[in-house]
């Protein structure tokens, strides 16, 4: 009987763990984005789906702690040096964007025919953007660290520092609110200023000897128990001071953010906050009430269409206002356009407060949730509007390239171009070589190098460097990607020269083989095989042995490679995404390149 209590639960957690597993993985292969994912998949198992769930909120009162991890991780990031720098994005930019955006959506709400104080209740919620999505679109996009993705985090924080001011409004607004006395402004004051000097003196005194005293024990799952007591610690020291969850386990980040403990930490919360938060975003779907938006389709499409373009229009004249480019106000504009997490908190506190009526409540909650739905799709579908313009290049001194008749010749000169192409002049063959970097062609002019400007993803410039005369071409790009791009357009433009590719990984390796290249290396095996060549020597291992294993490491390394290729082609796995098979012999001579010559391994002295 007691089994038979918990099959509900236990199918519960399997419903949320296997919609997540299916849904993420396909959202992210169809390039639309985990968040994205996570929100369909809770809408597909939630009380207006399947109703394998009922009860959403309770959900997502758990699952907010993924929001409050999430910003731990953050404030991990960012050291109080740094956080000083953008004191003024904060504070200055961030409050001009809420104060513009809050108005002009309070104005269209009342233009939408809402009362005034719902409508500013409806704007100020909407102007509160996701932090949790726009957070994890920046690190899909590995653009957290960037001055744009600075900028928007910036604002992001201000937005979640709002909320407690707004709270405070909003029961100082409702209706029939009993006046609070002077006494007990100053309480709420004093109490919310020690909350944040308890976290200080906690963080800045008490951690670090706390942590070397768990370390010196070598009690690894204590450590983790401590990273989540500082999170949730920090996070509840908050609360009761009157302030933001989130907000407090982002200040307990950044006070840890200098602490030789800082990676352990971040390693110890990082696969709960994955979890939690993913659980958030599944809650989120879940929230969305299908049957208001089927019955009121036409309202809620248009105050989620009219508040999204209000906030955004308010968002670029804000950033154009401010100095800031035509790319990054369209940049900050989508991905700040939706409404977002506190804007849940802050209805809830006005529907408790009698601001707000239970259908508004609900149709301004489906408005916020299909704003952040529509976020990853505009993202995409804005994407190449997004991306930073390409730098203009200083091309002073440097000659473009542009009829070149080269024996050889070479795309890329960096640390790999470089050192290959000592063996070929050495032996006096003739190379044209082309680089899209200026400045390391200037510096390769101090050497004596002779490099032209060019761009190997480029098909005039590939002729105009002499590929159609070339007897073959080396690609030493660094980018896997752009070497495969290079590839495709060598092997489609000029198929009977022979070409070689220099390899991120074994999984390039494998791109490149499948594209017919003649010879390819990944960049680092042969200095790898060396290097444990030598340290057999460093052991005490007699020279012939140690020539030896390298080279039987390098024999089976080769094997391993060609199996897969066969087992790829035999399987029908496409590793192009164009289903192209290889186009040269799989067992290609080793003295043509295809694999690495291993017959006399010559190690480096």
């Amino acid at each position: 009987m007691a089994a038979e209590g918990y099959v509900p639960e236990l199918t519960k957690a399997v419903s949320l763990l296997g919609a997540a597993l299916v849904a993420v993985p396909l959202f992210r292969k169809l390039k639309l984005g985990s968040v994205l994912g996570y929100i369909v998949a809770g809408v597909i198992i939630g009380p207006f789906g399947l109703k394998l769930f009922v009860d959403p909120d309770a959900i997502l009162h758990v699952a907010e702690l993924g929001v409050v991890m999430f910003l731990f991780v953050i404030g991990l990031e960012m050291q109080p040096s740094k956080l000083w720098k953008l004191r003024g994005d904060i504070f200055g930019l961030g409050a001009a964007q809420v104060a513009a955006c809050g108005a002009l959506l309070t104005g269209a709400g009342v233009l939408l025919g809402l009362p005034p104080l719902v409508a500013f209740v409806g704007g100020m919620g909407f102007t509160l953007s996701s932090t949790a999505i726009v957070f994890q679109m920046l690190g899909e996009r590995g653009e957290t660290a960037t001055p744009q993705g600075q900028r928007v985090v910036s604002i992001l924080l201000l937005e979640d520092l709002a909320i407690v001011p707004l709270l405070a409004l909003v029961a100082f607004l409702a209706p029939g609110t009993v006046e609070t006395t002077a006494a007990e402004r100053s309480q709420e004051i004093a109490l919310a200023v020690g909350a944040i000097v308890a976290l200080v003196v906690i963080g800045r005194w008490l951690l670090n000897p706390l942590f070397r005293v768990l370390a010196a024990a070598k009690a690894r799952e204590m450590m983790t128990a401590a990273a989540l007591l500082i999170v949730l610690g920090a996070a509840l020291l908050m609360e009761l001071g009157g302030l933001s969850m989130a907000m407090g386990a982002f200040l307990a980040g950044v006070l840890l953010s200098e602490s030789t403990f800082r990676h352990q930490l971040e390693a110890d919360v990082e696969p709960f906050r994955g979890i939690l938060l993913g659980l958030f975003f599944l809650a989120v779907g879940m929230s969305l009430n299908l049957l208001l938006v089927q019955q009121a389709w036409l309202t809620v499409a248009l105050w989620v269409l009219g508040l999204s373009a209000v906030k955004m229009l308010a968002i670029y004249v804000v950033a154009r206002g401010l100095r800031a480019g035509h790319h990054e106000g369209l940049y900050r504009a989508v991905m700040l356009g939706q409404g977002g997490e506190f804007a849940f908190v802050l209805f809830a506190a006005a529907a408790g407060n009698g601001i707000l009526d239970a259908q508004t409540n609900a149709l301004l909650t489906a408005t916020v949730i299909l704003s952040m739905v529509l976020t990853p799709l505009m993202v995409l579908l804005m994407g190449r509007h997004l991306k930073p313009p390409a730098a203009a290049h200083d091309l002073t001194d440097v000659e473009a390239a542009n009829g070149l008749h080269g024996q050889v010749l070479m795309i890329g000169f960096g640390r790999f171009g470089q050192v290959a192409s000592q063996s070929l002049l050495a032996h006096g063959i003739n190379i044209a070589i082309i680089e899209s970097n200026p400045d390391r062609i200037r510096d390769a002019a101090n050497f004596g190098f002779k490099i032209y400007y060019g761009d190997g993803t480029r098909l005039d410039i590939l002729h105009a460097s002499g590929a159609g005369h070339a007897d073959a071409i080396l690609v030493c790009t660094d980018e896997a990607t752009t070497t495969h791009h290079i590839v495709h357009l060598l092997k489609a433009e000029f198929p009977l020269v022979k070409v070689m590719a220099r390899a991120y990984d074994r999984g390039h390796a494998l791109q490149l083989i499948q594209q017919g290249v003649d010879y390819q290396l990944r960049e680092t095996v042969e200095s790898a095989h060396v290097f444990g060549e030598a340290a057999l020597r460093v052991l005490g291992v007699d020279e012939d042995t140690a020539r030896s294993v390298a080279a039987d490491m390098r024999r089976r390394d080769i094997e391993r490679l060609e199996l897969q290729v066969l087992g790829d082609v035999y399987s029908g796995k496409d590793l192009l995404a164009n289903n192209t098979l290889p186009a040269a012999p799989l067992t290609t001579p080793r003295s043509e390149g295809q694999v690495i010559d291993t017959a006399e391994p010559k190690p480096e002295r």
